[in-house]
């Protein structure tokens, strides 16, 4: 655990995309990350676990050198194993508690709510440092994906969570995201599917 790593304010919370070759995805995602990220979580459905553990491991140390939090999607082991910056845990992919015991106190642990509050509610009941609602709105990586009502970041805001915004977050639709209460946008296609990724962060750090 990196202690200079702490969890930013707000701002740009970038998550990698899918792609089977490990070349391919390093050179895209290290080509971004000097530019004013905030949080990067590691996420590639399409990398074997091999893949996994050393495209993580080499996001890690830019991470370090950057000062920028690797928050590993899913994997509490993974997690454990690279001494990364956290995880975030969906919710088939273990408890708040169970990953502070293994990650320690320092760890930064956030949670997927999804559409609801309740979730967010319990989320902050067991320790997590961070909250994630969403899809915000209609998404290319998760299509099947319930929509969030944006009024969930004021009805949330008692619990004194950092919150995270995802899915079908652009440019265009960043500022009310952020206006109704978002800290992070978090993004992925918007970024990695677009011609000029570093363009297109640019973009959305004019929102912050």
């Amino acid at each position: 655990m990196n202690a200079n790593s702490a969890l930013p304010k707000g701002g740009l919370y970038l998550i990698t995309p899918d792609d089977t070759d490990s070349e391919s995805f390093l050179v895209r995602v290290l080509a971004v990350l000097g530019n004013q990220v905030s949080v990067l979580q590691y996420r590639n459905k399409q990398a074997n676990p091999l893949q996994m553990r050393e495209q993580a491991k080499v996001l890690l140390e830019r991470c370090r050198q950057l000062n920028i939090p690797l928050i590993i999607n899913d994997d509490i082991s993974l997690a454990k194993e690279l001494a990364a910056d956290g995880v975030h845990l969906g919710e088939h992919d273990g408890d708040v508690q169970t990953a502070r015991s293994l990650l320690g106190p320092d760890a930064i642990i956030g949670v997927s709510c999804y559409d609801s509050l309740a979730l967010a509610e319990k989320a902050a009941a067991d320790g997590a440092d961070y909250i994630a609602f969403g899809a915000m709105y209609a998404s290319g990586t998760k299509p099947k994906a319930r929509i969030a009502n944006i009024n969930l970041f004021s009805q949330a805001a008692s619990l004194n969570l950092p919150m995270v915004a995802i899915g079908g977050i652009t440019p265009d639709n960043a500022a009310q995201t952020l206006a109704a209460g978002a800290d992070f946008l978090a993004v992925i296609g918007a970024v990695f599917d677009t011609t000029d990724p570093a363009l297109q962060i640019e973009k959305f750090l004019h929102h912050f």
